[in-house]
């Protein structure tokens, strides 16, 4: 897994790297001090997944997620901040990020919280994630009793594999559904799916 590491902290740069150095499947393969730095560095990298503060100078790691799904919608982004920039996390999400971190997460998990986000599953932290919620519409009525279960075990964190075993049903079969709620309720990845599944069940 190929890793871009993305903050204006040189600090905390330098101990992500450190810390992601030790393990034999993660590669760093570059590190920017801002935004537009990132988005010029994917078309020379190619990272799989992109580790990216939200608060930076000359473009933040919300204009820069918009930027690089756009071009690049294969690259993971998971955004790095704290829990009280919850309006910010917001923004990131619908720009396109695939999870976030918070700076207080300890940082022997963040390889394997990049694994899961590598392998296809959104990193979110649901206790955050209720701080999001408010009155809304009960979108989730658009979707059949199955959809439900299926949407509510892909927000609590679950990959296609481990939600077919659950189901007794093919991870092909699982993956179809998964894009077809996606469509019904009109929501791009799934961190998103997660966030309504949230926001219409507090």
């Amino acid at each position: 897994m190929k890793v871009l590491l993305v903050d204006d902290d040189e600090l905390i740069r330098e101990s992500l790297a450190l810390t992601l150095s030790f393990e034999d499947d993660i590669e760093i393969v570059g590190e920017a001090e801002d935004g537009v730095f990132a988005v010029t560095m994917c078309d020379a990298l190619n990272p799989d997944v992109i580790l990216m503060d939200i608060r930076m100078p000359k473009m933040d790691g919300i204009a820069a997620t918009g930027l690089i799904k756009k071009k690049y919608s294969n690259i993971k982004i998971m955004m790095l901040t704290t829990f009280d920039d919850k309006a910010n996390i917001q923004q990131a999400l619908a720009s396109g990020a695939d999870g976030y971190l918070l700076k207080t997460d300890e940082t022997n998990q963040i390889a394997d919280k990049l694994r899961v986000l590598f392998n296809g599953s959104g990193i979110i932290d649901h206790s955050l994630l209720r701080h999001f919620a408010r009155p809304a519409n009960p979108l989730l009525e658009k979707l059949s009793p199955r959809e439900k279960e299926i949407t509510e075990l892909v927000a609590q964190g679950m990959t296609n594999k481990e939600i077919a075993a659950k189901l007794f049903l093919s991870e092909g079969t699982i993956r179809n559904k998964v894009l077809t709620i996606m469509e019904k309720l009109e929501v791009g990845n799934r961190t998103q799916l997660s966030v309504v599944f949230y926001e219409n069940n507090t």
